[in-house]
């Protein structure tokens, strides 16, 4: 490990905080939990994990989150969502909470379960668009889809029709659960875009 390599966070209000930091640990990065506004901090990138995407919108405000990242988000800190993580990370949510507001980074409209309940729960090989060797398995639980994407938004992987990850310029999400399992390629682009953005900071973005 070097001095020029990222920090990445992962929000530790509630879902698989562990499995994130494991696997971000495991590919040499130093990775640590997020709960207070100070410990944005320092980051180069931030992960949202997988849960349940209407405690982990009311725990960013209970824990005087949402404000202070959101400023991060909209100056260009990378973020990575999987699947309640892909909710919180949308613009708009369809059969959520009247009272669940998501981060608004990625230009997305999802649908909640979109797969089912728990009991729907499946495994499937997925072509992943520039990810190298060959599918990658994903665990869907309670997963959402993607129903609409913005024009900034690129399509990495679809089941049944439907996206279910996607990239930005600054973002990436997915309706599965990469942190399950050894498979630890997501994280690698996920610290690949890190890499790009630290090279080429961007300016603000519009909400």
């Amino acid at each position: 490990m070097t001095s020029t390599d990222p920090v990445i966070g992962v929000l530790a209000l509630q879902g698989d905080v562990r499995e994130h930091l494991m696997t971000l640990a495991g590919l040499g990065v130093t990775a640590r939990p997020v709960r207070r506004a100070r410990e944005l901090d320092g980051l180069d990138g931030i992960v949202v994990p997988g849960g349940e995407s209407t405690t982990l919108c009311r725990l960013l405000d209970v824990f005087e989150l949402r404000d202070p990242l959101t400023a991060r988000l909209r100056a260009g800190l990378p973020a990575f969502g999987s699947c309640a993580g892909m909710i919180v990370l949308a613009t708009e949510i369809l059969d959520g909470r009247p009272d669940q507001v998501p981060l608004g980074t990625l230009d997305i409209t999802v649908r909640r379960n979109a797969f089912g309940r728990q009991r729907d729960s499946f495994e499937t090989d997925l072509p992943v668009a520039g990810l190298a060797g060959g599918p990658l398995r994903g665990v869907f639980i309670r997963a959402p889809r993607v129903e609409r994407v913005g024009p900034d938004v690129q399509v990495l992987a679809e089941v049944d029709g439907y996206a279910v990850a996607v990239r930005s310029a600054t973002a990436m999400a997915v309706a599965f659960h990469p942190e399950v399992g050894d498979d630890d390629r997501l994280h690698e682009a996920f610290l690949e875009l890190v890499t790009e953005r630290q090279r080429t900071p961007a300016g603000p973005r519009t909400p």
